[in-house]
């Protein structure tokens, strides 16, 4: 067969399945297992060649590269790294959604594991041998922590809107500006979760002016809730005016209606020992409350720096009201998390908060950093194809957390001889542990601010392996 013919019919190139599998060395899964994967990889790139997403020429060339065996060694690392593991971040996003948002304390993780190995007293008091209510101990906390009359937490901030929603609006209407019908990611709609809690929506004001004028206008019998949202993950500049907090629950005691407010991101800081001045715009809980709102609702695992959790703190009033709704029990947390927020916030109260790791690694000081990143380098530049240098950057708080915010970073900008820097991330992100860096202008750059401690070591034992590595 001609190189002319095999050009031509790119389908020529792939190998059978039994000679795909036959050329993977150094793996010890099962055969049928990768099999599965071989089939899987060319049913793959016969639908690419198909769909014309891959040219006859460039299939030819990707082929003769092998790229072939490289697919079926992607489909096994991702086989077996598919699960749950540790990774390091070195994007410079620090509470990065898709790698876990807020590390937990290392004290909150041994208390969450104590719970998760045996049994604990999660709805018994131990003194009295009578039942209690789970998350008595984080409620109580939580309004010590931000103040507030009485908390509630449920398994994310999203379930915590559903739960106000359908408590105070279920069969009747919520008023909400136009400017604050926000998306947070996943297709997570307010109108739409709205519509799935039986909640008529209505919108008053604009896009970029809402008065408080317009919220009194709208109310009428149905009307069931009052609610303002912080729009996290974007900002309306220019020609604008919105409700405040306390507009809003003026009008709220006025009208004889509840007032929530969605905050999102959720900071706080009970002793205002934590330098984020950066954050000067974003709203505190404890403020928010002060403001009059009857319910806040702010997340765990994004700014408070704890695990996953939906928060809600405000009057007695409106907390008993949610968690004698029946939804409360299908958005309630396990032991495990209620471990870790328990720990994360008496770190707090002993005035311990600036040790929870997302805002420790928030107020890393530039100058530190650039001594941690030359460190690194030093040993990075020690391997024989691997370059590093380390450059100005900037980092993000992440999670939607005050998209508006950029801080001063030092970044290792690393190469590998003979690689490019969509190789060399991906060979990064393949090893152990995964290493996840961002790539700006065809250049791997390592952001040192989202190293946590211990990070160091393991970063460059990944790159001493991948110096290793063949061409």
């Amino acid at each position: 067969m001609s190189e002319e013919r095999a050009s031509t019919n790119p389908y020529r190139l792939l190998p059978k399945v039994d000679a795909l599998v036959a050329a993977s060395t150094g793996t010890d899964l099962p055969s049928a297992v990768l099999t599965r994967l071989a089939q899987s990889v060319l049913d793959r790139l016969r639908s690419q060649i198909a769909s014309g997403e891959r040219s006859p020429e460039d299939f030819e060339a990707f082929a003769r590269d092998g790229g072939v065996a490289r697919a079926l060694e992607d489909a096994i690392a991702l086989e077996r790294g598919s699960g749950l593991v540790r990774v390091i971040n070195a994007t410079g996003v620090v509470l990065n959604t898709g790698l876990g948002r807020a590390p937990v304390h290392p004290e909150a993780a041994e208390h969450m594991a104590e719970v998760a190995r045996g049994y604990c007293v999660l709805e018994v008091d131990r003194f009295s041998g009578k039942r209690n209510r789970r998350d008595d101990r984080t409620s109580e906390l939580l309004t010590r922590v931000v103040g507030g009359e009485a908390a509630i937490a449920v398994n994310n901030c999203a379930a915590a809107v559903l739960l106000a929603l359908q408590t105070f609006a279920g069969g009747r209407s919520c008023i909400l500006s136009r400017g604050e019908l926000v998306e947070i990611g996943g297709s997570f709609r307010m109108p739409s979760v709205m519509e799935r809690a039986g909640v008529e929506l209505v919108e008053v004001g604009t896009t970029n002016r809402t008065r408080a004028a317009d919220y009194s206008s709208a109310i009428d019998d149905h009307t069931g809730l009052l609610l303002k949202v912080h729009t996290s993950n974007y900002r309306v500049v220019g020609f604008t005016e919105e409700v405040s907090v306390a507009e809003l629950a003026a009008l709220g005691r006025e009208r004889g209606l509840p007032v929530v407010y969605d905050l999102g991101s959720g900071l706080v800081d009970p002793d205002g020992a934590v330098p984020l001045d950066f954050l000067d715009d974003e709203r505190t809980v404890a403020a928010s409350l002060a403001d009059g709102a009857d319910a806040v609702l702010f997340s765990g695992d994004k700014l408070f720096g704890g695990p996953q959790a939906g928060f809600i703190v405000g009057r007695r009033a409106a907390i008993d009201a949610m968690r004698q709704n029946p939804l409360y029990r299908a958005l309630r947390l396990d032991k495990v998390a209620l471990a870790g927020i328990e720990t994360t916030l008496e770190l707090m109260l002993s005035g311990r908060g600036n040790e929870l790791p997302a805002r420790a690694l928030l107020c890393a000081r530039p100058a530190d950093l650039k001594v941690r990143a030359e460190r690194l380098a030093e040993q990075i530049d020690a391997l024989a194809s691997m370059e590093a240098r380390v450059v100005p950057g900037r980092s993000q708080p992440g999670s939607g957390s005050a998209p508006h915010v950029f801080i001063d970073t030092f970044c290792l900008d690393v190469a590998r001889d003979g690689w490019s820097a969509e190789r060399l991330s991906r060979e990064l992100r393949h090893g152990e542990p995964p290493v996840f860096a961002r790539i700006s202008e065809d250049r791997v750059l390592l952001d040192v601010r989202t190293l946590l401690p211990g990070d160091d070591e393991d970063l460059v034992r990944a790159l001493t392996a991948l110096d290793r590595q063949e061409r």
